[in-house]
């Protein structure tokens, strides 16, 4: 008989009228790995967040049974004291504290008369650091540490609260491959320890690598739990239980329709960091697009890859930035945003909830704010109808899960948020259309629509430029790709001449 250490019972939590979670069941058993996949806004988040307390009781119908007993969770600290610890797709860190001080922040160690007894919250730190393969000062500063070891520390955050069951949102949504297979293996490793784990992700081959047991959510409610005990699952099996059809092409066919006119050009551009202005992040970087091609960029975290992009996007990154710029053949000086767009030029973020969306306003209100004055009179008072209306019709081709546009953003799941953010800069109407990792942490059947968007786009005439950390994605769907390390543009290939080996083969080779 197998050994539950959670068990959900019919829980259903509405929002707005509007089901998130429909009489959903989860079996967690002791000690495994459990997946939880589906679609985005299927009601992954929002299950874990009843059983964390982050949704509290109350808020929802159904029963929680953790080791036999029915709990009833009021916030995130009655779950904690259970052991039971949540580690958000966005990280809970403050980065001008010290990694002791984040660790032990609300949790602090007291010595006998209250007050905080700093050298055994370091010293906590550091053997919680340890475990996780942290080899930093417990005295560093989060700010200082790169995003794949900001996600180390939340983990070693969770043990040091001594965690039973692990509960991880998209661990791996902002690491780069080397990375999200060590962090993988580091739960793989806790599990031998008796450490339970859910995880939700939408790489599907993680799943397959470390998942026992996979649950499949789809529309707020659970339809199959899939057995994956060699952890060589097929992962079209799972992704058919996730839209509920076979998917027989990760990437949409597109016939190739490269101009030999170029569409945009960067002649030595280089960057110096905003604040450490002796820093150069991007040195003599020179390529090209030309009209109807999709270009990708490739490259380890920290090649300089996102800060090119926003330089070149109207200066809104860097300092002491030269260099040339060209669009359609013209050189330009885009001294900032504005100009970027009223060249044509559009970014998308890699982080929507700081640079891309207004998530306190509503969906009509950031799909329309790129370009404000299409929706307008001539005396600049914005026509609420109108946009509603092209709000609307975005919601509609973007396939996005909402009751109404005047949802606010912030209500929405990161799936949803990266399509209102899409709908925003194709309401601008780019000629060049740079997007920094577009399908981050967003499941199969909207990549798709996403690459779908793109191949419209080029058949227009129009370019992409996709910077992207997912290997396949690039050979999947550009016609170049281009292979930067440490700021520099270290390899070219064809849509022919492109693989994965040769792509780390050009990042290695090129190292200093």
């Amino acid at each position: 008989m197998a050994d539950y250490i959670l068990e959900m019972k019919g829980i259903t939590k509405l929002y707005y009228g509007v089901k998130a979670l429909q009489d959903v069941n989860l079996k967690v058993e002791r000690g495994e790995i459990h997946a939880l996949v589906g679609e985005n806004g299927a009601g992954k988040s929002t299950l874990m967040n009843v059983l964390s307390g982050t949704i509290p009781f109350g808020e929802y119908s159904g029963d929680i049974v953790y080791n036999g007993e029915t709990c009833q969770f009021h916030n995130i600290h009655d779950s904690e004291k259970k052991g039971i610890v949540i580690i958000h797709q966005e990280l809970a860190l403050v980065p001008e504290l010290t990694i002791a001080e984040n660790m032990f922040l609300g949790n602090e160690r007291a010595n006998g008369i209250g007050k905080i007894d700093w050298n055994e919250t370091h010293k906590r730190a550091t053997e919680q650091m340890r475990r996780v393969g942290l080899k930093e000062s417990s005295s560093v500063l989060i700010k200082d540490i790169g995003t794949g070891k900001q996600q180390l520390v939340e983990i070693a955050k969770a043990l040091s609260k001594d965690v039973k069951l692990l509960i991880l949102d998209e661990p791996t949504s902002s690491l780069n491959e080397e990375d999200s297979k060590m962090l993988l293996d580091m739960l793989l490793g806790f599990k031998k320890e008796g450490l339970t784990s859910i995880i939700i992700t939408h790489k599907l081959n993680e799943v397959a690598y470390c998942a026992d047991r996979i649950t499949v959510v789809r529309d707020g409610s659970t339809i199959e739990t899939m057995e994956n005990p060699n952890h060589n699952i097929d992962e079209d099996r799972i992704i058919k239980g996730m839209v509920g059809r076979e998917l027989t092409n990760r990437f949409p066919k597109r016939e190739s329709n490269v101009s030999d006119e170029v569409i945009f050009e960067a002649k030595d551009w280089t960057v110096y960091h905003p604040v450490y202005t002796e820093k150069c992040v991007d040195k003599g970087v020179s390529f090209k697009v030309h009209k109807g091609e999709i270009v990708g960029f490739s490259g380890l975290q920290g090649a300089g890859r996102t800060e090119l992009a926003m330089s070149l996007f109207g200066k809104s990154y860097g300092s002491k930035i030269s260099g040339k710029e060209y669009i359609n053949g013209q050189e330009v000086n885009l001294k900032n945003v504005e100009d970027a767009i009223e060249h044509k030029l559009a970014y998308v973020t890699e982080d929507r909830k700081v640079y891309g969306l207004v998530l306190s306003d509503t969906i009509a209100k950031n799909t329309t704010m790129a370009k404000l004055d299409k929706v307008s009179s001539k005396a600049g008072i914005i026509d609420r109808a109108k946009e509603n209306k092209v709000a609307e019709d975005y919601v509609k081709a973007m396939k996005t899960k909402t009751p109404s546009v005047q949802q606010l953003v912030g209500n929405l799941s990161g799936g949803n948020q990266q399509k209102v953010l899409l709908s925003k800069w194709m309401f601008a109407e780019p000629d060049v259309l740079i997007l920094d990792e577009p399908t981050r942490g967003i499941d199969v059947g909207a990549k798709y629509e996403i690459y779908c968007i793109m191949n419209e786009m080029v058949a227009q005439g129009k370019a992409v430029v996709m910077i992207s950390s997912e290997l396949p994605e690039l050979l999947g769907m550009c016609d170049r790709v281009y292979v930067m390390n440490e700021g520099r543009i270290v390899g070219e290939f064809t849509s022919e001449e492109v693989t994965q080996e040769k792509i780390m083969s050009a990042i290695l080779s090129s190292k200093e």
